[in-house]
């Protein structure tokens, strides 16, 4: 992967270089700026951000007493970070005696303590971006069909096929061929660091309402434009059918 110069696996933690420059703020101060991030898998669905310590203000790092301990990691030692007039309590920690030495000398800025993150010039939202996770959008000609309790309630061989690795495909369809009468607008909105800002509608049929089971990116990220004003529905949560094909129900976190 042109992203990593170096990967290490050692029981659930997975240590990779990365090549991105990452720049985190806070009170409209620079916290961090790095080109040489660690990406770490505390959990496998994305990485986070680790900085080498000379490329962190240190001086707006405040020990605050806490620890905590993680299994993999070791035991991390809590810092409050004051930038500008504002307080991130807690939002930077340390591993100092981890058993992984490479992360002894690094720091960790909890992602949510910040206020803005940038890979490059860009600014990325809810998580950082796993570099091994690829969106490749489709258009397609199939004959795709949403059913929900019985009643189709879209249909459509203009499909543009969202394939974003790990996940199943996801099937875009012009509001045109969806029964827009079902849909019921929800004040439900969620953001993917990939895709951008969703926004939500559920769906009554005969009275029963299968609630915040389509989306729509109405303003998605540059590389995600294809999808733009188009909906999508959880195959986790209705029926789809592909060229007369039913598609199984996948199980994921979205079931």
């Amino acid at each position: 992967m042109a992203e990593t110069s170096e990967q290490t696996h050692r029981g659930k933690l997975r240590i990779e270089e990365g090549a991105r420059r990452v720049r985190a703020y806070l009170g409209g101060e620079l916290v961090a700026d790095t080109v040489n991030p660690k990406l770490v898998w505390e959990i496998p669905y994305y990485p986070a951000y680790y900085f080498p310590e000379e490329d962190v203000r240190l001086e707006l790092l405040t020990p605050n007493g806490q620890t905590a301990h993680s299994p993999s990691r070791g035991d991390s030692v809590f810092y409050d970070v004051m930038a500008g007039d504002t307080v991130a309590e807690g939002g930077a920690w340390r591993l100092p005696d981890s058993p992984f030495e490479e992360l002894r000398s690094l720091v960790r800025l909890d992602w949510d303590a910040m206020d803005h993150w940038f890979e490059e010039d860009e600014e990325v939202f809810v998580h950082p971006r796993d570099p091994h996770t690829r969106v490749d959008i489709l258009a397609s000609s199939r004959q795709v069909e949403i059913v929900i309790n019985g009643v189709t309630v879209a249909s459509s061989d203009r499909a543009r096929l969202l394939f974003e690795t790990g996940l199943p495909t996801r099937y875009y369809l012009p509001i045109t061929d969806v029964r827009t009468d079902l849909l019921r607008p929800s004040a439900t909105v969620s953001m993917c660091p990939y895709k951008g800002e969703a926004n939500y509608y559920s769906v009554e049929v005969d009275g029963e309402v299968a609630t915040d089971v389509v989306w729509t990116y109405r303003s998605p990220v540059p590389e995600s434009q294809k999808i733009i004003g188009l909906v999508a529905f959880y195959n986790e949560r209705v029926d789809i059918i592909v060229d007369g094909v039913p598609q199984e129900r996948p199980k994921t976190k979205f079931s």
